[in-house]
């Protein structure tokens, strides 16, 4: 697996970019910031996907953070707009994913509501993914539904049953297996979470995140995002399941604070590995 993470310093050229990356020791990035400002830019995005494979560097996500499934009709006729030139943009890098969340039919674009695991809403997600994709007809990468707490998919099973609606071979799985633990009894096993996940969804994963989550003893359930290390997942299991796929999957570090909190993080990240004897680039 390759380990990446945000970077902190000028990017706006492919050789900025790139020692960015270097400096903090990763092998795959997230989208650079600088093609995905204006409309679709295709001789840069070329020019940093060249610059990417002669450094080593696989560009693993493009980021299309919005809400298609949205009660509002102009802010879902915008996220659906927003998700098709981002899996065009990744596309166009060569990236492993488009992703986003499938949304929310609250009034929080990624929080909970009563409707979000409805078979209505369910149905919903097939419709414009399947819009997302079919506009886009990508042809070097795949959209990507990332797993949630409170909205499809979020399980594993669910996950299946939505790729298998969606029916489009294009559509793919980004696991974030920190959102799916969403109570004590998959707190308390985090292994049995991250090897179902995997036994049912291994091939078609093309990137994950790496965060982790703290049960506190708070009344009623609560659990926070914390830095890997700091929590309960269990970083040995999914190493070691990560380890069995495709050399090129990508573990991405997201949401911590600062430099410093995500250079202590890979470095957990890399001491697990080297126990477990897992290879991590």
């Amino acid at each position: 697996m390759r380990l990446g993470g945000p970077i902190f310093g000028p990017a706006e050229t492919p050789e900025q970019w790139l020692a960015e990356v270097k400096k903090e020791g990763y092998t795959a990035a997230y989208a650079p910031g600088a093609v995905q400002k204006g409309p679709l830019d295709r001789a840069t995005c070329k020019a940093y996907e060249d610059a990417a494979r002669a450094a080593g560097v696989v560009i693993a996500e493009v980021g299309a953070w919005s809400n298609p499934i949205s009660s509002d009709a102009e802010e879902r006729r915008k996220a659906m707009e927003l998700c098709q030139q981002r899996l065009a943009l990744a596309d166009a890098l060569g990236a492993r994913c488009c992703v986003n969340i499938t949304g929310s039919r609250g009034s929080k674009w990624d929080g909970p509501n009563a409707d979000n695991l409805t078979q209505e809403t369910f149905d919903m997600i097939v419709e414009c993914t399947r819009a997302i994709v079919d506009a886009v007809k990508p042809t070097r990468t795949f959209y990507a539904l990332e797993t949630m707490p409170w909205a499809l998919p979020d399980s594993a099973d669910s996950y299946v049953a939505l790729l298998k609606a969606i029916d489009r071979k294009s559509c793919a799985v980004h696991l974030d297996p920190v959102n799916l633990v969403n109570c004590p009894s998959r707190y308390y096993d985090t292994a049995a979470l991250i090897r179902d996940c995997f036994a049912k969804l291994g091939p078609q994963i093309k990137s994950c995140h790496a965060k982790d989550i703290l049960m506190s003893k708070n009344l009623t359930v609560h659990l926070d995002e914390v830095p890997p290390g700091q929590g309960g997942l269990d970083y040995k299991t999914y190493l070691r399941e990560l380890n069995r796929l495709d050399p090129d999957v990508p573990l991405m570090l997201e949401h911590m604070k600062d430099a410093e909190t995500y250079r202590a993080a890979a470095a957990h990240i890399r001491a697990v590995a080297a126990a477990e004897e897992v290879t991590v680039r």
